[in-house]
């Protein structure tokens, strides 16, 4: 309904309003060294419960259940790549800097390069960016802006958010996840790339090979919100098996 879309709406504004060069680098210094909280990853997908996504228009219930449905989706049409069903699991618990005080502008929604132009692709992109000073400076607001052609995406900034939170504490911990499901976490929220073709400009090889495995991570990340709630009690044993051998024992948030 209505009071729906106007929260969805609300929350994309604070962000296309206040995601600027300067605020994303400074999130980082605050996120990346990994300093806030002792926790294993089973600890994080129950805290999650706690928390209703305020950009997302489909779910009313817990994030939990999506985490688990995601990754039996998963499981079911890759039952021989048990990273990418951990993946599935995990891809979202980095919005655990919601519960820590960070506002879900700066936590949840789709994700887009911040240092250069922002592409038409972008929700809301005609009504929400008139405040954000990054809009109107000349060095910013070409199509390359900070970046050279076909840098690749690990030198371009996106927006502060979950994806990249996660991406970072993975790294941090040194969790032996391929390449392929790293790319998952870090980009399955930049719908302007992988489903709207834009920014390829910035791409190298590399993310260009790497973007079919986004594509098909995002069909299980869409897809799977129906209310049919897996029982999680009883995967749970399975699950905790991937996490002890990819991110295993209390991780650095």
């Amino acid at each position: 309904g209505g009071d729906l879309f106007e929260r969805v709406f609300n929350t994309y504004k604070l962000m296309h309003k206040h995601q600027t060069l300067d605020f994303v680098k400074k999130k980082h210094m605050a996120w990346s060294g990994c300093t806030h909280s002792r926790m294993t990853v089973m600890e994080t997908i129950e805290c999650l419960d706690q928390l209703v996504d305020e950009s997302d228009p489909d779910v009313d219930f817990p994030n939990s259940f999506h985490a688990f449905q995601t990754a039996e989706g998963i499981r079911r049409e890759h039952p021989d790549k048990d990273w990418f069903q951990l993946v599935g699991l995990i891809h979202d618990i980095g919005k655990i800097m919601a519960l820590w005080g960070e506002p879900q502008w700066a936590v949840v929604g789709d994700t887009y390069p911040v240092g250069c132009q922002f592409q038409n692709s972008i929700v809301f992109r005609d009504s929400t960016f008139v405040d954000n000073p990054d809009e109107k400076n000349t060095t910013l607001n070409t199509e390359c802006g900070i970046y050279e052609r076909h840098c690749g995406l690990d030198k371009v900034l996106m927006s502060w958010g979950h994806d990249e939170y996660l991406y970072q504490v993975m790294k941090f911990n040194k969790c032996p996840i391929p390449e392929e499901g790293l790319y998952m976490i870090r980009f399955h929220s930049f719908y302007p790339w992988h489903t709207h073709a834009n920014y390829m400009h910035l791409c190298n090889d590399k993310d260009l090979n790497m973007l079919p495995w986004v594509k098909e991570f995002n069909k299980f990340d869409l897809y799977t919100k129906s209310c049919d709630l897996p029982d999680v009690e009883q995967l749970k044993p399975y699950y905790q098996s991937l996490i002890d051998k990819y991110c295993p024992g209390v991780l650095q948030w």
